[in-house]
Parts: structure tokens; sequence; C-alpha cells
């Protein structure tokens, strides 16, 4: 492994200080099960099924990162795959862009895990490969924006890479993030005030600083909150949100899919997740 790999390894496994993925797995069940409550007390169908979903999702996900860095690039592959879909989706993309696209985003989770040396090396061809596809096919027309969207999605997308060498550090951002999504969409719903932004009408500044509070509670009760942590979480995941809406909006598309409950895409569901590893990869 180069030098640059080393260091971020040790960077990003320093953000979690000595948690593992086993001393997660008791407050992961405790917080499904306060939140089953909670959510049976408040008798809203939208809320019991998006617990429903995460009641599925939260184990499956624990699982890959307890089997470590094989587990965590599958994971990140699959998530990759359908992330691809749906955003192809979204941009209307050919089917030649999103084969390459989605290819691209999963060897650059393998790279991350097999030959982490190799990672920006990796990134350059699948830069190249991406741009390759318009210019090859000669579309003078359209070219240029299936260009554009080829490389945003690769710089959006590919940072699941980064999941696998940050370990049990991923899944504390993930959980973070997560949590406040679901506080901030609450908050904000319930006290109104400024909107965050008119790319998205709905997210209030109250429900954003609510929702960053109580998502730096989780690395604060764990014991592994940094200041990398926690611009990750109450920054990069606000902005993660953001960049989907605004995608969302040029496409005149409520949600990326349709098929997850509550949730409707999983790129609806990762999106916060994907901006705060970016930031936290970069401060690390």
């Amino acid at each position: 492994m180069s030098t640059v790999s080393a260091l971020t390894v040790s960077a990003l496994a320093g953000t979690a200080g000595t948690v593992t993925v086993a001393g997660l797995v008791p407050w992961l069940g405790g917080a499904l099960a306060v939140g089953g409550v909670a959510v049976a007390a408040s008798r809203r169908r939208e809320l019991m099924v998006r617990w429903c979903a995460w009641a599925v999702g939260v184990p499956l996900v624990t699982g890959a990162f307890w089997l470590g860095p094989p587990g965590i690039a599958v994971l990140a592959a699959v998530v990759g795959v359908v992330a691809t879909a749906e955003y192809g989706g979204l941009l209307r993309l050919r089917t030649a862009d999103r084969i390459v696209l989605g290819t691209a985003v999963v060897g650059l989770v393998l790279t991350a895990w097999l030959a982490p040396e190799q990672l920006l090396r990796a990134g350059a061809v699948c830069a190249l490969a991406i741009a390759a596809v318009p210019l090859l096919s000669g579309d003078a027309e359209h070219g240029l924006r299936r260009l554009g969207a080829g490389l945003l999605g690769l710089v959006w997308l590919g940072v699941l890479a980064g999941l696998v060498p940050a370990g049990a550090s991923g899944l504390v951002l993930f959980v973070a993030v997560s949590i406040a999504d679901i506080v901030a969409y609450a908050v904000g719903r319930r006290t109104g005030g400024p909107r965050l932004s008119p790319l998205s009408p709905a997210k209030r500044w109250s429900g954003t600083l609510a929702g960053a509070a109580a998502g730096l509670l989780v690395p604060a009760a764990l014991s592994c909150l940094t200041w990398q942590m926690a611009v990750a979480v109450a920054v990069g995941g606000p902005l993660g949100d953001l960049l989907e809406s605004m995608v969302k909006r040029g496409a005149r598309a409520k949600d990326a899919g349709s098929w997850l409950p509550g949730s409707g895409g999983l790129l609806d569901r990762v999106d916060s997740l994907l901006l705060a590893l970016a930031v936290l990869l970069v401060l690390s």
C-alpha cells in the first residue's frame, strides 16, 4: 500500500477511535427498538413503513460491515449499481452511459478493496472511459450534457469506495446522518421557520440544526466524535440532501425511485451519506 493510501486508512480509522462494529450492534438494536415504540405510538402509517424498511436494512448493512472490507466492498458495489441506475434514470442517460458509469463506480470500490494504491489511477481511467462514450458516438447535440452528467455521477457515487477503508467509522457516519435526516424532517415539519434552500422548500433551518445536533450525539455517545466527523455530519449531510434535490428538480422528479418503502429510491436514502463521506475523506 502506498504512503498516501496508508495515511488515508490510518486517518479514517482514527475518526472511529476504539469503536467496533460489534460494539455498535447493541446501540443499533436499541435505537430500532426505541424507534419502533415511538412509531407505534404515533400511529402514522408513513412512519411505520419507514421503520419496517429500517428494520430490514439496518441488519443487512451492519452484517456487511461486520465482515470487514470484503463485506463492505460488496455492499458498496451493490449500492453503487442501484444508485447509478436511479441517477441515470433521473438524467435520462443512455444505456451505454449508465453501463459505463456503473462499471466505473464498481471498479473504484473494488480497487479500494484490492489495490488501494491504484485508486487515483483507476479514477483517471474511469473518467476517460466515461468521456469516451459520447465522444465515440459522435453526439454533438447532447454529448456535453452526457459527459457532465457522467463525470458528476462518477465523483458523487464513486465516493462509495471510501467506505472500504473507513470501516466502523463509515457505519457510525451512516447512522449519524440517518438520525440527523429523520430529526430534521420531523422538527422542520413541526416548527416551520425559514427555508434552508429554494432547492428543497420543505427543509427548514430549524430542522437542519436540530438534525445536526441529534446526529452528533451518535459519535459523541460512542466517544469517537472528532471535528472532521462533526463537519461531515453537520455540513456534508445537509449539502448531500440538497445536491440530490437539485438533480431531482432539474429532472422534474419527486424521488429517485419508487421501490424502497418510505424513501422512494436508494439514492434518496444515501444522498446525505455520500457527501458527508466525501467531506470526511477530504478532511481526514
